[in-house]
């Protein structure tokens, strides 16, 4: 079967280094601490949509009322839900200050709201924040709107209330549904909740349902993963993440409450990895790349058979690349050729808004490098080939002259057999395609000039 070549034992671990998951180009460790609000503006500016184009939305929700211990997201714990009414308060803010600023038309045709625990807002907030969202942007009916969500805190009745309101796509936290593994990492969560919310979705016409899992969490076996998979199969979402946990206590507090010995060994981490892609594999799931699975049908699978995959900070999408507008706390966005990322901390960006100022803290203008360099890290891990001739052309270079380093570099992956290459351009191997990251990095410059990569989670 052609799922099971995808996992070669001896080329992973030859290649689990460090290294960037390229949600962005240039990655965002590199941005810069000296472009706030100022430079945000001038970019805004400039966002004007080309012909057929729209806008993509992100909103960070950031309250959970439980912690996940393996989590390395930017959230609030709290109880107190008086916090996200004044939350929402601020994100009218931000929409009326952007908003104002951008030229010409403000249509969408892509959406996510992340967390943080979205569904934390109660309906009458959901409502509100919509509102507000429809007051300065034009959603368009065909868009792609989705929303993470965690089951064990949602009604039926809600799911109902987001399809109301637009959402077609959602997101379901599972990780793992065995007892000791869910105690282990501080997030009970029963098969029956989980069912009920992904019912709900189907029964109100979402068009696609995406199951997170996780891979490398304390006390997985062999057996307790199977019988995640096998309860997962049942239901049959349309997407399934698998992703790796990143074990960084040093870096993310809370996991420093699981203990490194309860992990599974690197070896076993691996048997647990090639079981999984195995059973996704026999149960008819495409490989979209990096740790994404969908169905054959799925809106994802077709794009990447089109070859109109996409890739950005939400992960793969099916709508053309268009400029991202973010908000809320820790967001990222890139608008009018430039990065931006939003202040993490609740107060300062608060402040901020009070004094009816952006909340820019950090961010990058793009050369026309990164450009060429963004648009051939998406073609790989999107399409998992690149056509010199194609890609010169579309961008107005001589690509084996402007990328001779790169192409000396990736023979050394050709002969470990990551890729073909040849005068035409360059294939990733069936093998190669769960390391496509490494082939990725060999165009990114920054990472040429620094060796140092020890900020990013290992490849697998």
């Amino acid at each position: 079967m052609q799922q099971s070549i995808l996992f070669d034992p001896e080329l992973i671990r030859r290649f689990d280094i460090p290294g960037p998951r390229y949600t962005s180009y240039p990655t965002a460790d590199r941005f810069l601490n000296d472009f706030g609000p100022a430079q945000q503006i001038t970019h805004l500016r400039q966002a004007t949509l080309e012909a057929g184009q729209s806008y993509s939305l992100y909103f960070h929700l950031p309250f959970c009322n439980t912690l996940c211990l393996y989590c390395a997201c930017n959230k609030i714990i709290t109880n107190d839900r008086s916090r996200s009414a004044k939350y929402i308060d601020y994100l009218e803010k931000e929409l009326a200050l952007q908003a104002a600023l951008l030229p010409g038309a403000h249509t969408v045709s892509q959406m996510h709201w992340g967390g943080g625990t979205p569904t934390f807002l109660s309906p009458d907030e959901i409502r509100r924040l919509m509102a507000a969202i429809r007051r300065h942007f034009d959603l368009l009916p065909a868009g792609e709107y989705s929303i993470e969500v965690d089951p064990r805190k949602v009604s039926a009745e809600v799911v109902t209330l987001l399809a109301e309101e637009g959402f077609n796509r959602m997101s379901v936290g599972v990780q793992d549904f065995d007892p000791r593994v869910q105690k282990a990492v501080n997030r009970i969560q029963s098969v029956e909740e989980t069912r009920h919310v992904i019912d709900a979705a189907r029964a109100n016409g979402f068009r696609s349902v995406n199951v997170d899992l996780i891979y490398g969490l304390p006390f997985q076996t062999l057996e307790s993963v199977g019988r995640t998979l096998d309860t997962v199969l049942e239901i049959a979402p349309d997407r399934i993440a698998l992703y790796n946990y990143a074990h960084l206590p040093n870096r993310f507090m809370p996991q420093q409450r699981i203990r490194e010995a309860d992990l599974p060994s690197p070896d076993d981490k691996l048997q647990i990895l090639a079981l999984a892609i195995r059973r996704l594999g026999e149960a008819g799931y495409v490989f979209i790349g990096m740790d994404h699975f969908a169905r054959p049908d799925d809106e994802l699978a077709v794009a990447q058979r089109q070859g109109k995959l996409q890739r950005n900070f939400q992960g793969y999408s099916t709508h053309a690349d268009c400029d991202l507008l973010s908000f809320g706390v820790s967001a990222i966005g890139r608008a009018g050729g430039a990065f931006v990322q939003n202040d993490k901390d609740l107060e300062r960006y608060y402040a901020a808004l009070d004094r009816n100022e952006l909340p820019t803290v950090r961010g990058w203008a793009l050369s026309g490098d990164d450009l060429l360099r963004n648009a051939a890290i998406q073609t790989l891990m999107c399409n998992f080939e690149l056509d010199f001739e194609a890609f010169g052309a579309a961008h107005g270079v001589d690509f084996r002259a402007y990328f001779a380093a790169e192409l000396s570099e990736l023979q050394g992956l050709a002969g470990a057999g990551l890729l073909e290459l040849d005068a035409r351009g360059l294939h990733v191997t069936q093998a190669g395609r769960m390391l496509v990251r490494i082939i990725a990095m060999v165009f990114d410059r920054y990472l040429r000039a620094d060796a140092e990569q020890r900020r990013y989670s290992r490849v697998i």
